[in-house]
């Protein structure tokens, strides 16, 4: 039986800690907290995972949430008109496989605890680099799937998938009770977009927290502009009257329905920012080791598009074929590689989208939103993106190619 230590547990490193143990592998599983401690703890991120990420759950038999999560069926994209009197462009895409988004305290300790049931060895320990220069020498192969902390220097940054050397956006997060419906489509679950040029993006999504039902506002703020003001705020509750403040400033429409909120618990609150980065697959240990990163270890983007938790879900179910397809092989260098390209496939896709929409949207790209608020056959093609962000390449990038789009659908409209 192979052994193999994942070190980090987020969406990558438990989900294919789970894959693996399920296939018979002897994985030890290492972690900076207890599952209680993660779900006693602050919110960790936004998580909106689509269809095909889901999917990937599903096919392991870990989805415990999908009948209590709400099915998010629409997404919805506002942009700001310019003199700040309401909307340009409001419009609402429908999913072909729905969407949710489970708090990571929920998921994160539940398969912690499903993971150990199942008779994994789970070590509760912050590792470090001696740790694993001792441990690669007692295990068959060791992953880095945890994203934060001194392990990332052990991957280089790619400098030339790695445009931003600093972070794009300030980030600040509030899981809330107490949201209403949006009156355009009050029956439709929906992540909503709303895009204020130049200062910054709010997103507001339902999801599954704690504390059951509950909805996530969450502001992406251009660094050095009026979103960005939450540096320092310790407070949950100040944290929150900000959100709400500027809400009420930026976004009316979202705040109308948003008078009434509270925060869903003591920890519903987060803020920071981090710099988008693709980083080299292997890290090579002081004792001459490799390790293979896993996750937004070796590919973190900006949240802007939301797909954090959907791509750590790719690369963990890329991963966890490519093990088992290796067989007894040696997990050399060479394997490595080629692993994370094959997930780089996908990867790339996201990054080059997310990067896109940091920067102000060419003229294009504008008339392609506004189009669709027209077009239903846009809409949903473009929100159907979040699911297979490689389809923007067929018509989002190109003006010539987003012109013939347009057109071929206005004329068969």
């Amino acid at each position: 039986m192979r052994k193999i230590l994942i070190v980090g547990a987020g969406q990558s490193g438990l989900q294919l800690a789970l894959g693996l143990q399920a296939r018979g592998y002897d994985i030890t599983l290492m972690a900076n907290r207890t599952a209680d401690e993660i779900r006693s703890g602050r919110v960790m991120s936004t998580q909106c995972m689509f269809d095909t990420a889901l999917g990937h759950e599903r096919d392991l038999g870990i989805n415990f949430w999908e009948p209590l999560a709400p099915r998010i069926e629409g997404l919805g994209v506002s942009v700001a008109a310019p003199d700040g009197a309401g909307r340009a462009v409001d419009w609402l895409g429908r999913l072909d496989g729905h969407a949710q988004s489970v708090d990571q305290r929920v998921k994160m300790s539940g398969w912690l605890d499903t993971f150990v049931q199942r008779g994994g060895q789970l070590v509760v320990h912050g590792a470090a680099l001696s740790d694993l220069d001792y441990f690669s020498r007692l295990y068959d192969l060791v992953l880095v799937a945890a994203g934060k902390g001194e392990l990332v220097s052990l991957f280089a940054r790619d400098a030339d998938r790695s445009p931003y050397r600093e972070p794009q956006r300030a980030l600040a997060v509030s899981y809330v009770h107490g949201l209403g419906p949006r009156p355009e489509h009050p029956d439709t679950e929906a992540v909503r977009c709303n895009v204020v040029p130049g200062v910054g993006e709010l997103f507001v999504m339902p999801a599954l927290t704690t504390g059951g039902r509950a909805d996530i506002l969450f502001w992406e703020g251009v660094p050095g502009g009026p979103l960005d003001v939450f540096d320092g705020v310790t407070d949950p509750g100040e944290h929150l009257a900000l959100t709400l403040e500027l809400m009420e400033r930026f976004t009316p429409w979202e705040y109308a329905r948003a008078t009434h909120v509270e925060l869903t618990d003591a920890g519903a609150t987060l803020a920071g920012r981090y710099a988008p980065t693709v980083r080299k697959p292997v890290g090579r240990l002081p004792g001459g080791g490799a390790v293979l990163g896993v996750g937004d270890v070796v590919v973190a983007n900006d949240p802007i598009t939301g797909q954090g938790a959907n791509s750590a879900a790719k690369c963990a179910a890329a991963y966890l074929d490519a093990i088992v397809e290796h067989g007894d092989r040696p997990f050399d260098e060479p394997w490595m590689q080629a692993t994370f390209d094959r997930y780089w496939e996908t990867a790339r896709h996201v990054t080059k989208w997310t990067n896109a929409m940091l920067s102000p949207l060419p003229e294009h790209a504008l008339q392609l939103l506004g189009a669709a608020g027209q077009l239903p056959r846009v809409a949903d093609r473009f929100a159907n993106g979040f699911n297979d962000p490689s389809d923007f390449e067929h018509y989002f990038y190109d003006p010539a190619a987003t012109a013939a789009y347009l057109e071929s659908v206005a004329a068969d409209a």
